[in-house]
């Protein structure tokens, strides 16, 4: 029998399901909010392109924190526990986003909110899993990928409408954003847990990381993790570069446009995962693989063309083969592990991946001070293009070993 608590907090699985697709949906929706914001702080704090850069890369910080230190908290705490702790941080984020008033600020902010983000994403996406009606597997990951792009996409798009069009740009969008973080932790308070007896004294919980890749499965794991490196690269260079792109380039420093460049790309990325359920996981990753390149260099031409039209061309194809990419490789993971060495191999995924976001994207900032932006991004393009070579070729020759 349940103790009282659990019952009184306990919903209908519907409800609760809807709850915790909630919870990774808007706490996603948090990574790309600042996006359209950056060229606006750099005026407000007078930053550097670089600094601006290294902000996006705190976030990263958090991400790693949570993966080292946090990453199972919620097999043992409970996933409504860790749930609501992660949007309380999530708040103290917001509220560190809202009152800046020095770049340090901003800093701490980004790596709160990459905490937030890093445990919060592997809880709700367990919670998911659990909550899920379906015997098919696939289908709670298909469910949680859609709502990690359609929160990342949404929360680009808001953020940018509302740095052009309300006041206070750099305040309104965080006020918003808490309202909604609210909401969503007063829905989670009721939501069922999936835990049983879950611990909340600290003592209770294990923050001992598990990462590591068996020494029998090292060949096998360096085309998804390749891919995901790459694929993440990607993402990040949207994420912290694109609105230093349209400015640079084609002269364009509105918010509103920069947010809805980035939405596009998870919205792309969104119906990508929702049609192309039916692909194996090997051929998902090969086909965002072999599209990098084309992606990669629409992307240039549009800087050297400084075309709009080209940038949306480019971005629609980054983002199927993001979403390709990010969706094959997650899976080969997923069904090389063993079942006892599960957590550590996905650590060791989401490592190639928390990297990817953000090295790159500091590497292509480093650079572009010395050779400028263009020839900056055409070195990016290259690695890019070489690293998708490689997995490629890797991938070829561990199928014919199978084989």
């Amino acid at each position: 029998m349940h103790p009282p608590s659990r019952q009184r907090a306990r919903l209908g699985g519907r409800a609760s399901l809807v709850t915790s697709a909630l919870v990774l949906g808007v706490l996603y929706a948090g990574s790309p909010l600042v996006t359209p914001l950056y060229p606006l702080y750099q005026r407000a704090f007078g930053l550097s392109e670089l600094t601006v850069t290294l902000i996006y890369a705190a976030y990263v910080i958090g991400n790693l924190g949570a993966l080292f230190a946090f990453g199972r908290a919620s097999d043992r705490a409970g996933r409504r526990f860790v749930s609501l702790f992660v949007l309380a941080v999530a708040i103290v984020s917001t509220l560190l986003f809202l009152f800046a008033t020095h770049p340090a600020w901003l800093y701490v902010a980004r790596a709160a909110s990459g905490l937030a983000i890093g445990v919060g994403a592997a809880t709700a996406t367990a919670w998911i899993a659990e909550l899920h009606p379906s015997n098919d597997k696939a289908a709670p990951s298909r469910l949680a990928a859609a709502v990690n792009l359609v929160g990342l996409a949404a929360g680009a798009l808001v953020a940018g409408l509302l740095a052009q069009f309300a006041p206070w740009p750099l305040r309104t969008v965080f006020v918003v954003y808490g309202l909604v973080i609210v909401g969503t932790a007063a829905l989670t308070v009721f939501a069922r847990e999936t835990v049983d007896q879950p611990k909340h004294r600290l003592a209770d919980l294990s923050i001992e990381p598990r990462i590591g890749v068996p020494s029998r499965l090292w060949f096998p794991f360096i085309a998804p993790a390749v891919t995901a490196f790459a694929t993440f690269a990607l993402l990040g260079f949207y994420a912290a570069l694109l609105p230093n792109l349209l400015a640079n380039s084609m002269h364009q420093h509105s918010p509103a446009l920069s947010g809805a460049v980035v939405a596009e790309l998870f919205a792309v990325s969104t119906v990508t995962v929702l049609v192309t359920g039916a692909l194996a996981a090997r051929a998902a990753m090969s086909t965002g693989l072999w599209l990098l390149p084309p992606s990669l260099a629409l992307l240039l031409w549009a800087q050297i063309d400084q075309s709009m039209t080209w940038l949306v061309a480019a971005t629609a194809l980054c983002g199927i083969a993001t979403a390709l990419g990010f969706r094959g490789s997650l899976q080969e993971v997923n069904g090389m592990a063993p079942a006892g060495q599960r957590a550590e191999l996905l650590s060791a995924y989401l490592l190639c991946c928390y990297t990817g976001n953000s090295l790159p994207a500091v590497g292509v900032a480093l650079l572009s001070r010395s050779v400028g932006h263009l020839w900056a991004n055409v070195t990016f393009a290259a690695v890019s293009v070489v690293l998708a070579l490689i997995a490629l070729t890797v991938s070829g020759r561990h199928m014919q070993r199978a084989a």
